[in-house]
């Protein structure tokens, strides 16, 4: 009982970090195809006051989810991160560059400084998801054994689910930060900077369903116990991620931001749950279980404890930091550059 509530915090966590990092993540792609600088000035001021105030935030969650990971269920801790060192190693630096290079690009007075940093910025945005999306692809196909470094170094990451995920993370921060931004823009009144978003959230979002039929195949043929459990015991939410999907390309067809915003949030958050849905009682498939993996119950019990004081402490001062941030400032002269306000791209913005 005490492992499979563990666990449940722990997914908590992860999708925190889809929805709060991943739209982080997204906006990024969204700066790497905004245009060159004129054109794309914009756009990219409406990113930068998006994500400015909360992108360091919101990275608390993944490192929760790995401290959890390790304190509750150190076995499978261990044979991750000795399987996927690559991919995992390779995301750590994209976090890395990403955060350096957005910092460097506001502090830069030279277009060509600019223009460097701006490139690092948005190309780690999309090369991380990407590298997360196949970490989870090699965990879910059942590529990552019990022990120390027993899976194979590169075909655990580089395999069809494995790309499968990777695709799918990169489609699904870019739909995200898109529906986000369609609000930011919208409560900052540029209906011309929210209608440009909301373009780029419909497509994004029909090629997150595209891939996602296409992945049918792909996990039949790559990942038969994923396929399964996704067609039987998780099928209820895949069911809702599906319903929440198509509901969301309705509303920003309606220019019902923050609904839209809630649905696409609701679709994600039934995706990865699907994900544990379909592969529990087994943390590595096949065979370890969360039973197996677990730490000692006293281990388990501190854990807990230990986190409902931090998150006592952790969920109010993320709640008023992000409300802080998507107050509209008082009322400046405007040009079609300026977003004249802050904001969160993944909680600021109503319509």
């Amino acid at each position: 009982m005490l492992a499979d509530v563990t666990l449940a915090v722990m997914w908590i966590g992860l999708t925190c970090y889809a929805l709060f990092g991943g739209a982080d993540f997204g906006a990024g792609f969204w700066d790497l195809l905004a245009g060159r600088t004129r054109r794309g000035l914009p756009q990219r001021r409406l990113i930068e006051h998006s994500i400015g105030p909360v992108w360091e935030a919101n990275h608390v969650w993944l490192i929760f989810v790995l401290v959890l990971l390790w304190a509750a269920f150190s076995p499978v801790f261990a044979a991750v991160l000795s399987t996927l060192y690559v991919p995992l190693t390779l995301t750590a630096l994209g976090i890395i560059a990403r955060g350096a290079a957005f910092a460097f690009r506001k502090a830069s007075t030279e277009l060509w400084q600019q223009r460097l940093f701006g490139a690092c910025f948005a190309v780690s945005s999309v090369v991380t998801p990407f590298f997360l999306g196949t970490v989870a692809g090699g965990v879910a196909s059942g590529r990552v054994p019990p022990g120390l470094a027993r899976g194979d170094v590169v075909g655990s990451w580089i395999n069809p689910t494995s790309v499968l995920g990777g695709v799918l993370a990169v489609l699904t921060c870019a739909h995200l930060a898109a529906v986000y931004l369609c609000a930011d823009a919208a409560r900052t009144e540029h209906g011309t900077l929210a209608r440009a978003f909301e373009r780029r959230a419909v497509i994004s979002g029909l090629l997150c369903g595209l891939v996602a039929l296409a992945g049918i195949g792909i996990l039949h043929a790559d990942a038969p116990a994923l396929f399964h459990g996704l067609t039987h015991r998780a099928l209820p939410l895949v069911i809702i991620g599906a319903v929440a999907g198509t509901a969301d390309l309705g509303l920003l067809a309606l220019h019902r931001y923050l609904a839209a915003r809630a649905a696409a949030a609701l679709a994600v958050a039934a995706v990865l749950w699907s994900w544990g849905a379909a592969q529990y009682p087994d943390m590595l498939v096949p065979g370890t279980t969360v039973a197996d993996a677990a730490s000692l119950p006293s281990v388990l019990r501190a854990s807990l404890i230990s986190l409902s004081v931090g998150a006592a402490l952790l969920i109010p001062s993320l709640w008023l930091l992000y409300a802080t941030f998507q107050r509209p400032e008082p009322a400046h002269g405007t040009s079609g550059g300026s977003t004249g306000s802050t904001g969160s791209t993944g909680r600021a913005g109503e319509r």
